[in-house]
């Protein structure tokens, strides 16, 4: 892609920018720290392409993701138009997709997350770690040469830890992987039927853990709403655990997929890694910096003018922060475009927005980090041999998002 004209806004949907993100955002942030764009359903937004300006956008309450939550101005819902005129979503199921924690602001926002942080704490995330150590051994005992990583190691392991912690029955797993690849096609003759299904498994699983309770999650959502109706509606428990089970396991088997790729490319770091394995935390930091799957943030909106970057957002205009270009701003790192696994923050914090920043930061981030330790290090340590079948990868075409759709490997 070459460089784009200000005259030319880009566009989420543009092919090469889907093709190559980190090239064609890297551009853009270099054109501009803040430019006019378009989202997927084509109005306007303005594209934030630097980590500083970036970090303000996540982190500054004058950005809102529900469009209700600017004042005096009527705002049109982005996600809302684009899942009911371009996926063909009804109105009584866009609901259970536009109003969950990652929609929420203020008082609902710290409401709904106070209720399920407690089973993401540090602590509670060392708790699992054996449980996740096991289900990554018995992944790998199951593979045989040449072995497919996406569907055999990538997404089950994930999608078996947030299921059981949530309280998702085994019998029921497989059918979320199958919604999951319904909901990332953004097929309209799809995506309604996946929704309607998910939402009735979920009313149903409630309706369950309602009669016979056990020691997880949802049980506890349940008890909480038992015990203080005002604190989660029906509604609202169903949306949480859709967001929960989805954003649980979708970002993480594509850190683990992308990340293989990665290693697998730079023989040099995966080598400093075999040398010194207890540089695996900081690996996975810089795996969420180079090759972190989610490109692009939700739409935010402005609730007031706020001049960033050199021009001035309107009360409630869109805006969308891109993770991608911020993750190789030269202005925050030295050499961004080298892979280096021993590279450690400057300052406080991670380094990197690819776990997002500031009120909307991943609920799920230490249990990503330490799914994404856990099971590269065996990975590599069961296969030392592990290769790439093919040279190029095949990567989904999906705007603001990098996953691929196969890894084949020998395993030795």
């Amino acid at each position: 892609m070459t460089t784009t004209p200000s005259s030319v806004e880009p566009d989420l949907m543009d092919p090469a920018l889907i093709a190559d993100p980190y090239g064609g955002y890297g551009r853009l942030r270099e054109q501009a720290p803040v430019l006019r764009g378009r989202t997927m359903d084509g109005g306007s937004a303005w594209y934030v392409t630097r980590q500083a300006d970036v970090r303000v956008v996540l982190g500054d309450p004058r950005f809102v993701n529900n469009p209700a939550s600017v004042p005096g101005v009527e705002v049109s819902n982005v996600r809302e138009k684009m899942l009911e005129d371009m996926l063909g979503l009804p109105p009584e199921l866009s609901r259970y997709v536009t109003t969950s924690i990652l929609d929420t602001d203020g008082a609902d926002h710290t409401r709904l997350r106070k209720l399920v942080s407690r089973a993401f704490t540090v602590r509670r995330v060392n708790d699992l770690r054996p449980r996740v150590e096991a289900i990554t051994a018995t992944l790998l005992d199951g593979l045989e040469s040449p072995a497919e990583l996406i569907e055999q190691f990538a997404y089950p392991l994930p999608i078996t830890v947030i299921c059981e912690l949530v309280g998702v029955p085994e019998a029921d797993r497989p059918a979320w992987r199958e919604w999951g690849v319904g909901l990332v096609s953004m097929d309209p003759k799809i995506f309604p039927g996946v929704i309607r299904e998910m939402v009735a498994h979920v009313q149903d699983l409630i309706a369950r853990r309602r009669a016979e309770p056990a020691d997880d999650l949802l049980t506890a959502l349940i008890q909480a709403q038992e015990a203080d109706g005002d604190q989660l509606s029906d509604d609202e428990l169903v949306t949480m655990v859709l967001t929960l089970v989805i954003a649980g396991h979708e970002t993480t088997a594509h850190l683990l997929g992308n990340g293989i790729v990665a290693l697998l490319t730079h023989p040099d770091q995966l080598d400093l890694l075999r040398r010194d394995p207890s540089l695996w935390p900081v690996a996975v930091h810089e795996l969420m910096r180079f090759c972190g799957p989610v490109h692009i943030t939700r739409v935010r909106y402005a609730t007031e003018d706020v001049d960033l970057g050199g021009v001035r957002i309107r009360a409630g205009e869109a805006v969308q922060a891109v993770l991608v270009s911020a993750n190789f701003d030269p202005r925050e790192y030295t050499d961004p475009e080298r892979f280096d696994v021993t590279r450690r923050p400057v300052g406080r914090g991670e380094g990197h927005v690819g776990f997002g920043h500031g009120f909307h930061y991943c609920l799920g981030a230490a249990l990503a980090r330490q799914e994404g330790e856990v099971a590269l290090r065996a990975l590599f340590e069961r296969f030392p041999d592990l290769a790439l079948v093919n040279e190029e990868q095949e990567w989904a075409q999906l705007p603001g998002s990098r996953r691929l759709t196969r890894l084949p490997v020998r395993l030795a």
